[in-house]
């Protein structure tokens, strides 16, 4: 069969082909100079500043955000566990992250963390 093929076990050439020639620049050739277009007047800088840290934990629009308004304030928090499962916490609302609240028990003084995720109702007590 590949006597059929005569050229397919060709060889590839082993020379580089050789470059295109450059035109030599005469000093007489008129230069074309095309004007470069300047870059696009920068905006101005907006009055808006952003405050430092995550926007969800300073946004109130944000579950973390609206907590951090409350630290300090007694809490009762309720968590789905599982997908049936309701368990409550109560005690004082100390800190706020990203995914995780803590609360501090006023009964033992013990401070505890939960899964922000999983919470499902907050009371927040004056």
């Amino acid at each position: 069969m590949i006597s059929n093929y005569p050229n397919y076990f060709r060889t590839m050439p082993m020379t580089p082909e050789p470059e295109p020639e450059m035109p030599e620049f005469d000093s007489s050739d008129e230069i074309r100079q095309t004007p470069i277009p300047s870059p696009p007047p920068m905006p101005s800088p907006s009055p808006f500043e952003m405050a430092p840290g995550s926007p969800v934990q300073q946004d109130t629009n944000y579950t973390q955000g609206y907590l951090r308004t409350q630290i300090g304030k007694r809490v009762r928090v309720t968590f789905l566990l599982g997908t049936g499962t309701l368990q409550d916490r109560t005690g004082i609302l100390e800190k706020v992250g990203i995914s995780y609240i803590v609360l501090r028990n006023e009964e033992t003084s013990t401070l505890e963390m939960a899964d922000i995720y999983s919470i499902k109702f907050v009371t927040i007590f004056d």
